[in-house]
């Protein structure tokens, strides 16, 4: 493997991990409501920008970070309850245009909020890259790559092990009959908003050292971590993993190989690769979620 290839492919990765979590923020929402939160990728933003300025107001950034996640974590949760729980059983066409409505006000929030400008954070544990068999990471790519597999694991434990897993679990295959069994599906729902926003939040607050952030970057991540979901199967946690890796390697190899000027492109051409070959996703099931 020449060290170009393995540069790119370190590059896919990190990028792939932030699309993954993004992704996953999609899975989780569609698993509890059928809904497609469009507006996810704000929750990226705000997780960032949140970031930015709270450590810029003097915070360490031991308290700046969870404050960030909180925050957005609050406003999904706000979200379900003014936008989407009004509106339980209007069509998804209606519950999707509410996403976007929202996506829009929160993008326009910030930007009163905070402003319209490039921002970053110092990175976790310097600036000095790694040497790799030629390739080069820095130690705030490994980071990404650790959290999101840290997140994974705490997700899949959460899914299997706990009670409150297992009740979303049980609302995505059949909201009804967990109703009937004393599953609180409104709560379900709510919780679901809540771990989206948390995990938006996240990935910004991960991929802001790297990639800077702005009112405006919740559009394009939200929009890749929505190919990633539905390359990996829409509803399946995992498969939005596999998917977010999948973007982000054919992203950076095509960078790399043929122009940049193409990357943003990929996503949307690997969907529609995969909706005419597999239109349930690589690891979707026509039958509910797949873990």
């Amino acid at each position: 493997m020449t060290a170009a290839l393995l540069q790119y492919l370190i590059s896919g990765v990190t990028i792939g991990a932030i699309y993954a979590l993004v992704g996953l923020g999609f899975s989780i929402i569609y698993n509890a409501s059928k809904v497609i939160n469009f507006a996810q990728g704000e929750f990226v933003m705000i997780g960032g920008m949140a970031a930015v300025f709270l450590v810029a107001d003097g915070l360490p950034m031991v308290a700046a970070l969870p404050l960030a996640v909180l925050l957005a974590v609050l406003v999904g949760i706000g979200l379900e309850r003014v936008a989407i729980a009004p509106a339980r059983g209007a069509s998804v066409v209606t519950l999707i245009i509410i996403t976007i409505g929202a996506s829009i006000l929160l993008r326009g929030t910030a930007q009163l909020v905070w402003d319209r400008n490039f921002h970053t954070l110092p990175g976790i544990g310097g600036g000095m890259p790694i040497e790799v068999l030629g390739a080069t990471i820095l130690p705030q790519a490994v980071l990404v790559i650790c959290a999101t597999m840290a997140i994974v694991a705490a997700l899949f434990w959460f899914f299997k092990a706990t009670r409150t897993g297992q009740a979303m679990l049980a609302t995505s295959y059949d909201p009804t009959a967990a109703l009937l069994v004393g599953i609180d599906t409104r709560r379900v729902l709510t919780l679901a908003f809540a771990l989206a926003g948390g995990l938006g939040a996240i990935a910004g607050i991960l991929i802001t050292p790297i990639g800077m952030t702005y009112a405006g970057v919740g559009v394009m991540l939200g929009l890749k971590g929505f190919s990633a979901a539905m390359v990996g199967g829409l509803g399946s946690p995992m498969g939005a993993i596999a998917g977010g890796l999948v973007v982000g390697i054919a992203e950076a190899l095509t960078a790399g190989y043929l122009s940049s000027a193409y990357k943003d492109a990929v996503a949307f051409v690997i969907i529609l690769l995969v909706l005419v070959t597999r239109p349930s996703g690589l690891f979707g099931r026509r039958d509910g979620i797949s873990l």
